[in-house]
């Protein structure tokens, strides 16, 4: 997991970088998910972090 984007960070960004971008880190959640299921996973930050930039994608979609 890269480092935690910003929404300044964000906002000059192509809807279509932004959308790819999501469908990566949702991905990347669930396999986190399924790590974490296994007890294979040791930074469950990382959870924690995939689930705020999602979060800030998905609200840089809805106010464009």
């Amino acid at each position: 997991m890269a480092k935690r984007l910003t929404y300044k960070e964000v906002i000059g960004r192509k809807v279509e970088d932004v959308q790819k971008q999501l469908t990566e880190l949702t991905t990347e959640l669930q396999s986190l998910r399924f790590k974490v299921a296994a007890t294979d996973l040791k930074d469950v930050r990382s959870i924690r972090k995939a689930r705020r930039t999602i979060a800030l994608l998905k609200t840089y979609l809805n106010n464009i």
